[in-house]
């Protein structure tokens, strides 16, 4: 199969398209369409129509891509470098400080060269993630990336709207410790505070109470919010109206911020599928569209696994990049990937 979609639900229900695929600037009418875009949305035609569509299980995944015979990848990781990672968060701490940006979300990326094994196989382990999370890929010949991430765009159904802060991190054990983190919560509310304002605009919005969402090894503050659609909205003006929210990108959204969060990507190398939106739609019309973190990419024998942090003004270098680790080996656990 030369080019190959998938999205996983919680639920555990899940799809899997065939290209060669047809596509669109709009959500076609009948569904059964994924969202496929950069994190620059710099695909004018983001809506994929599979020329074949499969319902597919965990059991199902190996016989419809012939993973059968596969093995896993096995990777040589390179120590990710600190210089210009820390040159980044020390000029974006400074504007923090001046009060020019609220936050801004630096990415590190560690590199790995595939010495066996298919990174196909990977997708075995996205069908079998946690029943929190969404599995998300979109594969070629030449690479691809995929991934499980707990962090929703948004979902519509009819004239509702539903989605989640998701900002805030910690290892499970520090719980309480981390309830009472007046950096996480600052980091938590920025995003909470970013997608009420700018859903103001399409109806009225509940927030629910802030809790806790523990996924792949990682513990993060969540708040869901949900917004009763004044009229029926097209999927594809929602994702530039939240993309980036705050959890992956920058505070203020305005060009200034956003041309300085795309210089320290292009910077640090950041894969293009990092943070970006990915999605698909049902048939019934029910739209779902993710953040795609918790994953990796590949093209030919060299593999990217992305990690991101919230820098605000209570933010410490040694903090962050100890949390931009665990996050990278939530990954490696969640893919079973050892290298």
């Amino acid at each position: 199969m030369m080019e190959f979609a998938l999205f996983r639900l919680p639920d555990g229900r899940a799809w899997l398209g065939e290209g060669p695929f047809t596509a669109l600037a709009a959500a076609p009418a009948g569904g059964g369409a994924f969202y496929v875009n950069d994190f620059d949305l710099n695909d004018p035609q983001p809506w994929k129509v599979p020329a074949r569509l499969h319902a597919i299980t965990a059991e199902s995944l190996g016989r419809t891509i012939h993973l059968n015979g596969s093995s896993a990848p096995k990777i040589h990781w390179a120590k990710p470098a600190t210089e210009w990672f820390k040159m980044a968060f020390r000029r974006i701490r400074r504007e923090v400080l001046s009060k020019r940006i609220e936050k801004m979300v630096p990415v590190l990326t560690e590199t790995g060269t595939l010495i066996s094994g298919n990174p196909r196989k990977l997708l075995e382990s996205v069908m079998n993630a946690p029943g929190n999370m969404w599995g998300y890929a979109h594969v070629t010949e030449a690479g691809g990336f995929l991934g499980a991430t707990p962090e929703l765009l948004f979902k519509t159904h009819g004239q509702t709207l539903e989605t989640m802060a998701l900002a805030g991190t910690a290892k499970p054990g520090q719980q309480d410790a981390f309830l009472t983190d007046v950096k996480e919560i600052e980091e938590h509310e920025i995003v909470v505070r970013y997608l009420t304002e700018q859903l103001q605009t399409l109806g009225v919005v509940q927030r629910e109470p802030r809790t806790l969402c523990q996924t792949a090894g990682l513990v993060h503050f969540q708040s869901s919010i949900r917004v009763k659609l004044a009229q029926a909205t097209d999927p594809a003006q929602l994702v530039p109206l939240l993309h980036p929210t705050p959890a992956v990108g920058c505070l203020p959204r305005n060009e200034a911020a956003l041309a300085k969060l795309r210089e320290y990507r292009q910077q640090l190398k950041v894969p293009g599928f990092f943070g970006a939106p990915f999605g698909f739609i049902e048939k019934d019309g029910t739209t779902h569209v993710v953040v795609s973190i918790r994953g990796i990419c590949w093209e030919g024998d060299t593999i990217s696994l992305p990690s991101g942090c919230g820098i605000v003004g209570g933010s410490a270098f040694d903090h962050e990049w100890r949390e931009l680790r665990l996050k990278r080996e939530a990954v490696l656990r969640l893919l079973a990937l050892h290298s």
